[in-house]
Formats: C-alpha cells, structure tokens, sequence
C-alpha cells in the first residue's frame, strides 16, 4: 500500500491594513488582533494531527500564522520562498471594484488578459512554484503531515492545478477564506483526496476576505 501524507495549505490570518491597499509582497504588513486569533484557532485545529514539520512563505504575516503552529508541536519554521504571494503589478495601490480604477486608461494594459493573467504573476508559474514547495514538504514528512502556510491566490492556484480544472477563475468564487487549511491527502506522490475546512468559520455570502 501507498504511504499516506497529508499536506496542509494554510492561509495567513487577516492583516492590519487600515489604507486597504493591495500590500502583495510588500514588507511591514502583519496580522492585526483578530487574525492572531485566526493563527490560533489554526493552531489548535491542527493539534491533535500528526505534524512534523511547519513550512512559511517569508512574508511577516504568514510567519505570524505559522508561529502558534510550531509552538503547538514545538517545531522551528522553515521558510519556502516558493509560497510566497502572487507579483502584482497594482501592489502598493488601492484596487477594487467600484474606486474607478478600471477606467483609468494607465492600468488598461495591465488588465488587458484575465486569462494569464496580464496584472502580474501567470498563473502556470504560480502552479509550478506552489506545486514544488509541497512536493518538498511532501518529502519532508513521508508517512506524517506537515503544514505550508501560505496566501489565498497561490494556494487556490495550486488547488485548481490539483483539481485538473482552468486556473483562470473569478476571485469571489475562491474557497480559501483568512485562516482556512485547505489539506492535500497524498498516496505515495499522489493526491487522493483534497479536504477543506475553515477554523475561524466561513465568511458571509459572496465574501473573500483579505488580500
């Protein structure tokens, strides 16, 4: 029989950021009150597994979620730049629907392609990266389970890439709310089963919260 692994996606806990700009990968960004309490409610939700190992992307808020983990299971963090959070171009800016940024004609060749998508990172190297950091923690705790934490759109990227489904999508529609684990159950090198659960509780309908 195949040995199992689990590897858990965890995405970091809601951020301090009361300008509401898009802070990508900008440094200085870290988790406000309430998402320290989504890393905790994390961390005892993934208690009673059996972890071996805690992985992070390098940014501050994702090191923030991973801390009461390993403090959990008394592991040190390493960290995985492959987990990092999407390249936008649009970082450092305010970006949604409805503030007008659409029709300014500057960021009309930065919106041009949905599909890549034209904005930032392409979604095929989102993938790719995400794919090789869990390969390697995979690896990491054969026969065990070991948690990555990581950002919404690299961790639903990388699930869709699981899921054999188009990595293009609509944002509102994404399952990977602040503090959710999303956990990939391998056989051997292989997904067998993807698990989803949200231990903060589900956002209100049509909600995607943080960046």
């Amino acid at each position: 029989m195949s040995t199992r692994t689990v590897v858990h996606l965890v995405r970091h806990g809601e951020v301090d950021n009361p300008t509401k700009i898009l802070y990508g990968r900008l440094p200085g960004y870290h988790l406000s009150e309430a998402g320290v309490l989504m890393a905790k409610r994390a961390a005892a939700w993934l208690a009673d597994r059996d972890v071996v190992a805690v992985v992070s992307s390098p940014l501050e808020r994702a090191i923030e979620t991973a801390t009461p983990i390993a403090e959990t299971f008394q592991l040190a963090i390493r960290e995985d730049a492959r987990l990092i959070e999407a390249e936008n171009h649009f970082q450092g800016r305010t970006f949604g629907v409805g503030d007008g940024a659409l029709k300014h004609p500057g960021n009309w060749a930065s919106i041009r392609n949905p599909f890549r998508p034209s904005w930032g990172e392409p979604y095929e190297e989102i993938a790719a990266r995400m794919l090789g950091a869990v390969a390697a923690a995979r690896e990491s705790a054969v026969g065990h389970e070991v948690v990555c934490v990581s950002h919404q759109l690299p961790i639903w990227t990388a699930r869709r890439k699981i899921e054999r489904k188009r990595l293009w999508h609509d944002p509102r529609r994404r399952q990977c709310a602040l503090g959710s684990v999303t956990s990939l159950v391998f056989a051997g090198d292989t997904v067998v089963e993807v698990r989803y659960h949200e231990p903060s509780g589900a956002a209100g309908a049509g909600e995607v919260g943080g960046a």
